[in-house]
């Protein structure tokens, strides 16, 4: 039977101590060439502001799945979401479709267990200030991942709207700062999570050995951060190809390494210096969080 999940239930059967590390196996196995992901297809819709997107991914391990998804930035000014979208389940053997979900919750908490096993791997061990740029969905999931992984004493919000990076930062347990530069002098990790094409994030506020989560816009026409968060960092991509193809910004990103292939230990992270995860976000993780959903509800007798 065919099962549809709302954002409601998915939140409640999706736990970071489960997903994060169902999104490890999945990104060491993407790196280890064992996922079939073709390039997302991309339609941009000019007339609406907007973009859709359908990736899909299989892996023998993981799943078979295809995320369709659209991206309208202006929703926020209407208060609506900036993403909607599904993620369809199917059984890998017949092509039966097994679970259609809702795709916002999946993007953010996916997306947010990367960033938590990037900065796990990535960042000082005594990081103690994390700094947020962006209050939506997937600001709020990165403050909830990234508390798994380092013991955080002070957590910052900035947002070009004050009022929403109050109201997050009350929600979080946070704090909203004045501007985006407050937020990041002095932090250890740094997570930029908007749809800003100017840059929000720049080289010269960062500490020498911050470590950086780039979750958010980056490609031909513009980027949250500037040339000097990169220049002279060590970058590490959820995939080389696809960072390379999607979000090169001003210049081209040059990968030191696969977060996969950093997770699986095929390759190191070098001693001191600035480091930069660079995510455009892959089908194969929302592959592996519908699939852990799936088992989830299984095991529930659901």
């Amino acid at each position: 039977m065919l099962t549809f999940l709302d954002e409601a239930r998915l939140r409640a059967l999706l736990r970071y101590e489960a997903l994060i590390p169902a999104i490890e196996r999945a990104l060491v196995a993407f790196s280890a060439g064992r996922v079939q992901q073709p390039p997302r297809h991309l339609l941009h819709l000019a007339p609406h502001g907007g973009h859709f997107a359908a990736m899909s991914a299989y892996g023998d391990a993981l799943g078979l799945g295809v995320k369709l998804v659209a991206f309208h930035p202006g929703n926020a000014a209407q208060g609506l979401p900036t993403h909607h979208g599904l993620v369809v389940l199917l059984r890998p053997e017949t092509g039966e479709p097994l679970a259609v979900m809702d795709a916002r919750p999946i993007t953010a908490m996916r997306t947010a267990a990367a960033s938590a096993l990037a900065t796990r791997a990535l960042a000082r061990a005594d990081a103690r200030v994390l700094a947020i740029l962006g209050t939506g969905a997937q600001a709020r999931a990165h403050a909830e991942a990234l508390r798994l992984v380092r013991d955080f004493r002070e957590i910052r919000v900035w947002g070009r709207n004050p009022v929403r990076a109050q109201d997050l930062a009350k929600d979080i347990g946070a704090v909203a700062m004045p501007s985006a530069e407050a937020a990041v002098r002095g932090a250890q990790v740094v997570v930029t999570a908007t749809a800003a094409t100017e840059p929000v994030l720049r080289g010269a506020w960062l500490e020498p050995e911050a470590q950086v989560n780039a979750i958010g816009w980056s490609g031909a026409a513009g980027s949250e951060v500037d040339d000097a968060v990169l220049q002279g960092a060590f970058v590490i991509a959820d995939s080389g190809e696809a960072v390379g193809r999607e979000a090169g910004g001003t210049r081209p990103v040059e990968i030191g390494a696969e977060l996969g292939e950093i997770l699986a230990g095929t390759r190191r992270v070098p001693d001191g210096g600035r480091r930069v995860f660079r995510s455009v976000g892959l089908a194969v993780q929302d592959v592996a969080a519908a699939a852990l959903v799936a088992e989830t509800l299984r095991l529930q007798g659901g």
